[in-house]
């Protein structure tokens, strides 16, 4: 592999996805440190999200599209090599710069991700467990620790904690687990007959096509939900405001879908994730302002 070759497969631009979280939990911070919040942030985004992404792709070896990459050049054990690196320097760097636990709970999500791909376990063959696990770890687990450590505050104050609508920060990982638990299974409806060529029952397969629009715009509607009773009520607003180009998108594509299943393809699905993830990234950044 060249070093453009694994650079392509990190799929560093993929990270803009999952950055709304991170967003989220800073809006919710009372006393934020913005040293420690600037190095999470280059932790997660720079290095173990990356990670993730190239380790997945070299066991995957996809050879059709796949999140972020249309065309993913083919892998070897460079990648690997890569891969090893960027969770290496991403978990030492937890530790020096924000703290033992904060890099315990990093080393932690890069050995479930880890599970996740790896053929010994591959967490990824499993629909529901792995759908459970990208909502816990990349929504609930992420939330929790940039609040946490961005504030450097202690673990056990997290679950005591109580954000300005006076709803507990518990509901914060909640709602992003909910908002993970949405979007993931889409992000998978065109990805059938490479998951199945890999052995993976993936969500989206389980669901079928039309199952999976009609599953992913139910949890969004509970993700809304719970919003309300988490966010103040400007913030709801707002959060609805962001939102509702995205639910006028998705049932767009859907009826497309309906009518022709093809139509469930790569270009849609990276429509709908780079709306998504820049309008949430938007509305949760203007909740910091």
């Amino acid at each position: 592999m060249t070093k453009k070759d694994i650079f392509l497969h990190l799929r560093f631009p993929f990270s803009l996805f999952l950055m709304p979280i991170y967003w989220l939990a800073i809006s919710q911070q009372v006393e934020s440190d913005f040293v420690n919040n600037f190095w999470i942030f280059v932790i997660l985004h720079i290095f173990i999200y990356p990670a993730s992404n190239a380790f997945n792709s070299y066991f995957d070896k996809d050879e059709g599209s796949i999140g972020g990459l249309k065309n993913p050049p083919k892998v070897d054990i460079n990648l690997w090599y890569a891969a090893n690196l960027f969770d290496a320097v991403g978990v030492i760097l937890s530790i020096i710069l924000v703290g033992t636990w904060f890099g315990i709970l990093v080393l932690f999500y890069v050995a479930v991700s880890r599970l996740y791909s790896h053929p010994s376990f591959r967490l990824k063959k499993f629909a529901v467990l792995s759908w459970l696990i990208v909502g816990l770890f990349q929504g609930a687990l992420v939330f929790m620790m940039v609040y946490t450590f961005g504030q450097n505050m202690a673990i056990q104050d997290f679950f005591e904690a109580k954000n300005t609508a006076n709803a507990p920060l518990w509901l914060g990982s909640l709602f992003s687990a909910l908002i993970l638990w949405a979007v993931y299974p889409i992000t998978q409806v065109y990805q059938h007959e490479e998951d199945s060529k890999n052995g993976d029952q993936t969500m989206s397969i389980l669901l079928g096509i039309r199952g999976t629009f009609v599953f992913c715009m139910s949890f969004f509607a509970t993700a809304i939900f719970s919003a309300f009773f988490f966010l103040e009520q400007k913030d709801f607003i707002r959060f609805l405001a962001f939102s509702l180009p995205i639910a006028i998108f998705m049932n767009w594509w859907f009826l497309k879908v309906w009518k022709d299943q093809t139509m469930a393809n790569f270009k849609y699905t990276m429509i709908l994730n780079l709306l998504a993830s820049v309008l949430l990234n938007i509305c949760f950044l203007t909740m910091i302002l």
